[in-house]
């Protein structure tokens, strides 16, 4: 059944993003499959969900498996809290001191690694009457945020004590899960603290969703999966036997063709005439650009689908716009071309731009539609 939710973003165009709630249970109820028992599942959902739109998103995942919600900012927390999202939210970001009342308010979890960010808490609950919820970061190597190695314990401890916060979990995040070398001092460095402590009811979490495929982390009982959620993976190890997972990509991109035209032999195609027709052929526009996230690096690169046949893109891609070789194809004005979708995998993309994923899913721009579908 098709188009059963739909976000409230401008819907007259002729291209946008389709998202498969389907294919995100599955990938769920597959993540929650190869978990230690026992081990909570926290799915991130920050950046509006890696562009796929948290707030349509999110009660799917926590009716499929998933325990917790992760964000990177207050404001995203609270969009979510605003749609009526109940479960436990992380802030996984540094939230600033002068917004911790918010925080609690909304009844989001906080990270902490400061005396800054204690004194912050103490001011929320002597205001509110509110405990503030907390997780205490750890920097074990990423070098971004967190209280270093050599003061985690003293400062957990510190937290532990204090009758004005919930400390509700310890973290940790691996900078370099595809060099094994390097993982393993992090999770030594992890291990250490750990053991130090008094971890009764908390919740430890160490692993994303390349330590999950790649890793055995002990000390933890909750695995933050961010990409793996939406059908892609991270960079990952040569020998890591992440195979056995088996994940469909939730986002397509689409577009209809608004404009079918002949451009004759020798004729350039778009901007600079990067393309020139080495025969007659017929070009296909599609409102599609790199204005709404397609890299117009990935000009002449590309292709997409059209009636389930291979075409390839043409010319430079323009801010709004895009055009395609569908000559001999028979196609006409307002049929569908599948940009990317989960047999033409948006790794692909990565691939020629020398990225990851990650970075392609959330550039895809909030004027693109996204469209809710459910299809086995």
């Amino acid at each position: 059944m098709k188009n059963i939710r739909q976000s409230h973003v401008n819907i007259h165009r002729d291209s946008w993003v389709e998202i498969n709630l389907e294919a995100a249970a599955h990938n769920v109820k597959e993540i929650c499959r190869v978990l230690p028992a026992k081990t909570k599942l926290l799915a991130v959902v920050k950046a509006d969900a890696y562009g796929h739109g948290a707030v349509m998103l999110a009660p799917t995942l926590l009716a499929s498996g998933v325990d917790m919600l992760g964000v990177a900012s207050i404001d995203e927390g609270v969009d979510l809290r605003e749609a009526k999202i109940n479960s436990e939210i992380l802030v996984l970001g540094a939230v600033p001191v002068w917004a911790v009342e918010s925080a609690v308010s909304a009844d989001l979890t906080i990270s902490v690694f400061s005396v800054e960010h204690l004194n912050a808490c103490r001011r929320a609950y002597e205001r509110l009457g509110i405990k503030p919820k907390v997780h205490v970061k750890i920097d074990t190597g990423m070098n971004r945020i967190g209280i270093l190695p050599d003061d985690a314990v003293g400062f957990i401890k510190e937290v532990q004590n204090a009758d004005f916060v919930e400390l509700r979990g310890i973290f940790t995040h691996l900078a370099n899960a595809q060099d094994r070398v390097k993982t393993q001092i992090q999770i030594k460095k992890w291990d250490e603290i750990i053991s130090r402590i008094d971890t009764a009811g908390l919740l430890l979490h160490a692993a994303n969703s390349a330590g999950l495929l790649c890793y055995d982390i002990a000390h933890t009982n909750m695995v933050r999966a961010g990409i793996s959620v939406y059908g892609l993976l991270p960079d990952l190890p040569p020998d890591c036997a992440c195979k056995t997972l088996n994940l469909r990509q939730v986002l397509s991109l689409k577009g209809r063709i608004v404009h079918i035209h002949e451009v004759p032999v020798n004729e350039g195609v778009s901007y600079g005439h990067t393309f020139t027709a080495k025969r007659t052929i017929k070009a296909a526009t599609v409102p599609i650009g790199y204005a709404d996230g397609v890299r117009r690096e990935l000009s002449n690169r590309i292709s997409g689908m059209l009636n389930g046949r291979e075409v390839p893109q043409i010319g430079n891609i323009t801010m709004d716009q895009m055009m395609f070789d569908i000559t001999g194809e028979g196609a006409q004005e307002g049929d569908i071309i599948t940009l990317s979708d989960e047999n033409n995998s948006i790794d692909n993309w990565a691939k020629i731009l020398d990225t990851i994923n990650y970075t392609l899913t959330c550039s895809l721009k909030v004027r693109l539609p996204r469209v809710y579908t459910r299809q086995e």
